[in-house]
């Protein structure tokens, strides 16, 4: 079989290792790295030497383009700059992965729709929490109506205060850069609620603060490798201690003067870090939704209330407490009828990223006649309502107003699709 000759666009810690290193180890016979793209040219040669390659390295995409001829790209870089890397590639005849969020606004959404349109290439986008066996469980059970009509969704993410804080210590932390995590991070829960829903969300209102980084915080300092109250601060981030970042990025920083220990407290800091949200759906299914970044726990709540009963999962990633490694859902019936009124279904954590829905999202994309009965693989149009719920829920917290996707993007919440999130092509 041919392999598909792959660029890599972005050499960050996911581009690396996802993308990268992880990639060529478990899929060689499909894939091969032609080049590196990276406008750092030292965290380029590191993440190489990383990754085990010796693809050429580019510090411009265009030239990359001109001399390799890829027939796909992957692209690893700042949310912000995903619409010209992936509109680039389309009209130079590429197909393209891209990771979480496809982009930031509606304006970058329709560049990238009608450049995949008018070249008739495809763009993947990386949702890999679809493809995580616990996920994968919850939408099967939906698909089979084993509660009925779905009603109402709770859906709690919590992020503990390493995985939290590093939000704020780095770019993302602008919402110029990430649209902030109503879109950065929140967009991977939005796409599990428009996938296991299967249906649009048509309006959105939320409430949202910055509580604890940023100018609330008791103190700051230019970094934390250079703060004076590195002693004194909860938040402090070794980065020598960790050999693979302090590599990747306190050396290359010299060159774009990119701190990977950026304060948390930055006076700057303009993103909220408390968010609710509640949603409308198509199908007149309610959603209450809510992020947190600074908590003692890493993990989420989601429950399903149907008419015929209820779903429920605690799922625990990280916590000062010793769990199992599995998963329990909760199937919990109103009328048994002879069943158990409560089943609990064991879903045990496999390994690789996101308890293996990485490895499941890369089958997927990347091996041939692979069937797709649960509709995971996500393209352009579940790319583009994830990122729309973000933007309508900041508009939302910033206005006080409910935001309706029909007015952001009249042209895609009406395309005549059938309440659907199935993957665009």
């Amino acid at each position: 079989m041919e392999k598909r000759r792959f660029a890599l666009i972005g050499t960050g810690n996911r581009g690396t290792t996802m993308w990268g290193k992880d990639l060529l180890a478990g899929w060689r016979e499909h894939v091969d790295l032609t080049a590196i793209v990276e406008k750092n040219s030292l965290r380029g040669e590191r993440a190489r030497n990383m990754i085990g390659s010796n693809a050429p390295l580019y510090e411009n995409i265009d030239s990359m383009l001109a001399e390799q001829k890829p027939d796909l790209v992957i692209v690893c870089t700042p949310d912000h700059t995903h619409d010209d890397i992936v509109v680039r590639a389309l009209e130079s005849g590429i197909d393209v992965i891209t990771e979480k969020p496809m982009t930031t606004s509606v304006e970058k959404i329709r560049r990238i729709l009608d450049a995949e349109k008018r070249t008739g290439r495809r763009v993947d986008v990386s949702f890999n929490y679809r493809y995580a066996p616990t996920a994968a469980k919850i939408k099967e059970l939906l698909n089979a109506g084993e509660i009925g009509r779905v009603t109402s969704v709770d859906f709690h993410w919590y992020l503990n205060t390493k995985h939290g804080a590093d939000y704020f210590r780095r770019w993302h932390a602008y919402t110029e850069n990430s649209g902030s995590l109503f879109v950065h991070k929140a967009t991977h829960h939005f796409d599990l609620l428009n996938w296991y829903l299967d249906s649009d969300p048509e309006s959105v209102t939320s409430f949202a603060d910055l509580q604890n980084y940023g100018r609330k915080g008791p103190f700051r300092g230019p970094r934390c490798k250079l703060c004076p109250h590195a002693h004194e601060c909860d938040y402090y981030l070794d980065l020598e201690a960790d050999p693979f970042l302090d590599s990747l990025y306190e050396d290359p920083s010299k060159i774009d003067g990119y701190f990977r220990d950026g304060c948390v407290f930055r006076e700057d800091i303009d993103i909220p870090d408390t968010m609710v949200v509640s949603l409308r759906y198509r199908n007149n299914v309610h959603v209450s939704y809510s992020l947190n970044t600074f908590q003692p726990i890493e993990g989420h709540h989601l429950a399903f209330n149907g008419t015929k009963g209820r779903i429920e999962l605690r799922q625990y990633e990280a916590q000062p407490w010793e769990e199992p490694k599995e998963d329990t859902i909760l199937l919990i019936r109103n009328f048994p009828d002879g069943k158990e009124a409560v089943e609990r279904i064991v879903v045990p954590h496999f390994t690789g990223g996101h308890y293996g829905g990485d490895d499941r999202m890369r089958n997927m994309i990347f091996k041939p006649d692979m069937e797709d009965r649960l509709a995971q693989r996500a393209g352009t149009r579940a790319g583009a309502m994830s990122v729309l719920c973000g933007i309508a829920a900041l508009t939302s917290s910033r206005t006080g107003k409910v935001v309706d996707i029909a007015d952001l993007m009249p042209e895609l919440a009406n395309d005549g699709s059938p309440n659907s999130l199935r993957t665009s092509r």
